[in-house]
């Protein structure tokens, strides 16, 4: 292993070979020369903010383990752990916990690769577990974890950018659960990555708040990206593709942070959402039918615009409670009804022709086809309605999107026993709805 110094002065990088050491050496004359070399060229105040961070680089080898661990475990805030080019063979999970300012950084996707292929179940299951502020981790690929391939908990300001996930067997049952998976997090920003053949979400952020998820591909997974549980999530102009799901923005009963709400879905493009689910049975997402491009569950307060959702044969966007799944839950706390949904200026089309789940049969039991673009369940909080209808606050925008057709399944007539009420009247569901805030990180354009 090659220890880097990189001496950062606030006018600039000078670089040399050490170690961390304060002190000086008795031999380290030309290095405390160019510092105070350095230092003369700034003003007091500028070198009183000198800091000493480390540059550690793992060579492939069959040392690499070892020596990428050690150097997560000796790392210290501020310090570099970076993957030379080429394709670095791992036997268990890499782990940091609780130094912050840590980067982790190959020399990109396609050129440095952490292969977790003989990796064994019971050994750890994620390739990369992480627990620290101010982390960043980009350029390369992890692949073939039989867990998650990379987890990050309990962190706030955290930084997931040019980064490949992957199982290069293709879409399996066997495969890890979650490509990039941020949970109970803050401040997270998701960029420029690629996620395929997660047997449950190539992108999932979970019980998060404040989240960018942007420029990002996402195919073959069951779902391509997952919100679920998060309030403040910005998801925009990303690929969804050949995945179950194309998106999903969920809330589900029975986790730490309840009811999530404040997301926008723009300017994405879903389409060809038709791959056969493979999630392990009983998973939440075993339960998303094939072809559907968007589906919002139980979340309030979201916004969907400026999307291309096209060619996903169940529906390419649906909104439904979560009491349509009939599974029961026993959480007082838990919201099961979406509200404030304003779905606009969106363009759909070619969808919706083999409709797949439960919704897709009792859409083809009414003889029509294909299913509409709009799809909504129609089952709504009757604790909250005012002269049968949700009050401004929690009423929902459907308005603006084009050719798009609509129609609300009726479910809580099903509910109660009854046959399913199908109707297309979407007067309903076109209340006029601000649009929600932007979320905002530090340092992020």
């Amino acid at each position: 292993m090659i220890r880097v110094t990189l001496i950062l002065l606030s006018l600039g990088t000078l670089a040399s070979i050490g170690c961390r050491d304060h002190s000086p050496m008795a031999d380290s004359g030309a290095e405390v020369s160019t510092i105070a070399d350095a230092a003369e060229s700034v003003s007091p105040d500028a070198t009183a903010t000198i800091s000493e961070s480390i540059t550690s680089v793992i060579m492939p080898g069959p040392e690499a383990q070892a020596q990428a661990q050690e150097a997560l475990i000796t790392a210290e805030p501020g310090d570099v752990i970076e993957f030379a080019a080429g394709t670095f063979e791992f036997v268990g999970t890499l782990s940091l916990d609780g130094i912050a300012g840590i980067t982790i950084r190959g020399q990109g996707i396609d050129d440095t690769i952490l292969n977790f292929t003989g990796q064994r179940k019971g050994s750890g299951g994620e390739g990369l577990m992480v627990k620290a502020d101010r982390f960043t981790i980009e350029d390369l690929t992890i692949q073939n974890t039989p867990g998650d391939a990379i987890k990050i908990s309990d962190s706030n300001e955290v930084t997931i950018r040019r980064i490949r996930t992957w199982w290069s067997e293709g879409p399996s049952e066997q495969n890890g659960a979650y490509g990039i998976y941020p949970v109970m997090c803050s401040n997270v920003l998701i960029e420029h990555c690629v996620a395929e053949c997660a047997s449950d979400a190539g992108i999932y952020v979970g019980q998060t708040r404040q989240t960018i998820v942007r420029h990002n591909r996402a195919m073959r997974n069951v779902a391509g990206i997952e919100i679920e549980n998060t309030i403040g999530a910005d998801v925009y102009e990303n690929e969804a593709t050949n995945n179950t799901g194309g998106i999903l923005v969920f809330s589900l009963p029975g986790l730490q942070l309840k009811n999530g709400s404040h997301t926008r879905v723009f300017k994405n493009r879903l389409f060809d959402n038709n791959h056969p689910n493979f999630a392990h049975e009983g998973a939440m997402v075993a339960t998303v039918p094939a072809g559907t491009g968007l589906m919002i569950m139980a979340n309030d307060h979201v916004e969907v615009f400026e999307n291309d959702i096209h060619g996903n044969k169940t529906a390419n966007c649906a909104v439904v409670s979560f009491l349509a799944t009939q599974r029961k839950f026993d959480d007082p706390q838990y919201d099961p009804y979406p509200e404030a949904i304003h779905i606009h200026d969106n363009r759909m089309s070619d969808g919706g022709k083999d409709p797949q789940g439960v919704f897709g049969d009792i859409y083809k039991q009414a003889g029509k086809l294909p299913m509409p673009d709009i799809v909504v369940d129609g089952v709504l909080d009757p604790a909250k309605l005012v002269d049968g209808k949700l009050p401004d606050t929690l009423a929902w925008g459907i308005v603006n999107n084009g050719d798009a057709t609509f129609v609300n399944l009726g479910l809580a007539a099903m509910l109660q026993g009854k046959g399913a009420e199908i109707s297309d009247d979407s007067g309903d569901y076109a209340a006029a709805r601000d649009p929600l805030a932007a979320i905002v990180l530090s340092g992020v354009e």
